[in-house]
């Protein structure tokens, strides 16, 4: 499948497909998805679908050096560039769906212990939600208006918890902009990137 674009074929026979999670050591930014879309299940790649402003996003927070483009497979080079910055991946869910809606809440509450198993485990500085309906469903907070974007007030497993708006176009209300400026307020957190408004060592 590297190098080249899944057909419609290729994209069906990836439904219920698992990705492996990218989790370097030492992990300092570990960003959470819901679970994979059928594109991301057919080249093994996490936000793989053309038009997510994923990748767009983490490079104009600064959170890597360029805009990387899995739409084939994550290419070698970037995956050590991620690892080299401490930024992990992982889903809630490990299945690939066509839509989001295809994963119920008791499957994200059962993926949430196994995500607790691995914010144990590999001890990240930050663990960031791509969502507030991820957090908020996983974590059983039962109305939107609960659930805040940006830093959450308690810590989850010894990390610090964010949440950052969902990077799909199927977002409407956020920009690759707002997106990015979420994802730096997470990657200050963890280290990555001078606070915002501020310098290193302030």
């Amino acid at each position: 499948m590297r190098g080249r674009r899944p057909t419609a074929d290729e994209l069906q026979q990836a439904r219920g497909r698992v990705i492996a999670d990218l989790l370097p050591d030492p992990l300092r930014l570990l960003l959470v998805g819901i679970n994979p879309s059928l594109w991301s299940g057919a080249v093994d790649a996490h936000y793989a679908r053309p038009g997510n402003r994923f990748w767009p996003a983490l490079h104009r927070a600064g959170l890597v050096p360029r805009v990387m483009d899995p739409s084939t497979g994550l290419a070698d080079s970037d995956r050590v560039a991620l690892c080299d910055r401490g930024i992990g991946m992982t889903n809630l869910v490990a299945r690939a769906t066509a839509r989001a809606d295809e994963v119920s809440p008791e499957e994200l509450r059962e993926g949430l212990d196994r995500l607790a198993s691995v914010v144990q485990d590999r001890r990240p500085t930050v663990v960031a939600f791509a969502g507030i309906t991820t957090y908020r469903i996983a974590f059983g907070v039962k109305q939107v208006k609960q659930v805040k974007r940006g830093r959450q007030p308690e810590p989850w497993h010894g990390a610090i918890v964010h949440v950052v708006p969902n990077p799909s176009g199927l977002n409407a209300h956020d920009t690759v902009d707002s997106i990015a400026l979420a994802m730096r307020a997470a990657g200050a957190d963890a280290g990555l990137v001078p606070p915002m408004g501020g310098h290193w060592g302030r």
